[in-house]
């Protein structure tokens, strides 16, 4: 067997990344063409997000509402499209209904808001009722933007969700259509329980919980398009295998096993098949077929090891995958039908992990440079070759995935002392660290 592919499969947390060619792009020159084709190009806009009032006496809505207002504070916050004011430069009163809004209050200096994002909670037999409205406080004689009201059970996850939602609605209203990702999940692999086991969290870390108990080596998930499945890597029998597993059933979707090494299943964007690495014939080659397992089609033939399919989500014409046919780890693509190959990274070093931009025209990936042997995250502009170093001198940063709505990438990284999951603005910008207990990696954005 193939020492570099036994490596790339049991190690697929550690990169295998590379020298892209074109135009190398520092972060201090990223607020235009990258920030813009990563619809990050529009103007801010200023919101100011005072505090729901509890209207309800009982503590657990007391509670819940302080766990909607943080909740709803940090998703605006971390949108990537919005300024949040800060408390200290509000007016007085805060607003619970329309009548209550100081709009010279909101709209003048200190606070110099242009949204204002304001409500009430209150509890309703055995719901907690969310009351919120955003107002455009520049417009007095129509200032209405959004009027919502959420009904929730009386938990945490209930109130986080309405927060969410909120939050959803008014990013999507002034992020030019594009949806919110505070709905969204990410899948990843945690040693915590002693194996590493495929677990799932929301975006922004809360409600981890494990999906998979094979008491034995699980990597690379990956989720379908409708969000409804997982496809992994599980050593469970003993060799690596593709898995397919129900998140609505909460069952194995049976998946051929094919002779040799099978790993870094993907699906593609219509969800109707799935590329994933196998050796059946001999060598780690990028294979393509329906979701059954039917209609098997194999993509590459090349010596060495071709693994890491990811298709284009815009086109569902395209699939970026590594190999090692130049003698180091490299990234190429090819069409779906394994036509017009071309390598994407070319002078030097190693690169992995691809992942394509929602919007097709990006690939973020590991590098590791020669001259230092640091571990980053770098984007490349498809069309052109210009690159962009997200991450600088903070350990090892590997294995990154967009967000649905390409303003955000996860990672995993050792900054903190050992492997966790991170993710930060597209830019590079604003890190957060979303795991602690045990370690944490291969994280994959949902839909």
């Amino acid at each position: 067997m193939n020492i570099r592919y036994v490596k790339y499969l049991v190690l697929l947390s550690i990169p295998l990344l590379a020298i892209l060619a074109g135009t190398r792009v520092t972060k201090s020159q990223t607020e235009g063409w990258f920030r813009t084709g990563i619809n990050l190009g529009q103007s801010t806009v200023r919101i100011a997000v005072p505090d729901f009032a509890s209207r309800s006496a009982d503590p657990r809505a007391v509670d819940l509402t302080k766990t909607f207002n943080q909740v709803l504070w940090n998703d605006l916050n971390y949108s990537g499209i919005l300024d949040v004011v800060s408390k200290s430069l509000y007016p007085v009163n805060t607003p619970q209904e329309p009548q209550d809004v100081d709009f010279n209050g909101w709209s003048n200096p200190p606070a110099s808001a242009q949204m204002l994002a304001f409500g009430y909670t209150e509890t309703r037999g055995n719901s907690f009722v969310v009351t919120a409205r955003l107002f455009d406080v520049h417009n007095p004689s129509n200032p209405g933007v959004l009027a919502k009201r959420y009904v929730a059970d009386l938990n945490e996850l209930s109130a986080r969700d309405a927060a969410h939602r909120f939050a959803n609605e008014i990013i999507q209203t002034l992020g030019g259509g594009l949806p919110g990702i505070n709905l969204t999940k990410i899948a990843f692999v945690s040693n915590r329980t002693g194996h590493p086991e495929i677990w799932v969290m929301d975006y922004d870390g809360f409600n981890q919980h494990q999906i998979t108990n094979y008491p034995s080596l699980n990597l690379t998930p990956r989720w379908s398009p409708d969000n409804s499945m997982l496809a992994f890597t599980s050593y469970a029998s003993g060799n690596p295998e593709i898995y397919l597993y129900s998140l609505i059933t909460n069952r194995r979707i049976p998946f051929p096993t094919y002779r040799g090494l099978n790993t870094t299943p993907a699906f593609s964007p219509d969800g109707k098949k799935i590329a994933f690495c196998s050796s059946m014939s001999g060598h780690p080659e990028i294979y393509l077929s329906d979701v059954n397992g039917l209609g098997l089609q194999r993509l590459t033939f090349s010596p060495g090891v071709n693994i890491s399919p990811v298709w284009n989500p815009k086109t569902g014409n395209e699939i970026a995958f590594v190999s090692d046919r130049s003698g180091s780890p490299q990234i190429y693509i090819m069409n779906a039908d394994g036509t017009n190959l071309r390598r994407l990274i070319t002078a030097g070093g190693d690169a992995e992990a691809p992942s394509w931009s929602p919007n097709g025209l990006f690939i973020a990936f590991s590098w590791s440079v020669k001259e230092t042997g640091h571990w980053d995250i770098y984007v490349i502009e498809i069309a052109t070759g210009r690159i962009v170093q997200l991450t600088y001198n903070a350990g090892r940063n590997e294995h990154p995935s967009w967000s649905p709505d390409g303003r955000h990438i996860v990672f995993e990284s050792t900054r903190s002392g050992k492997r966790e999951v991170w993710t930060m603005l597209a830019d590079g910008s604003d890190p957060h660290e979303l795991t602690t207990a045990g370690e944490n990696w291969n994280p994959n954005w949902s839909n």
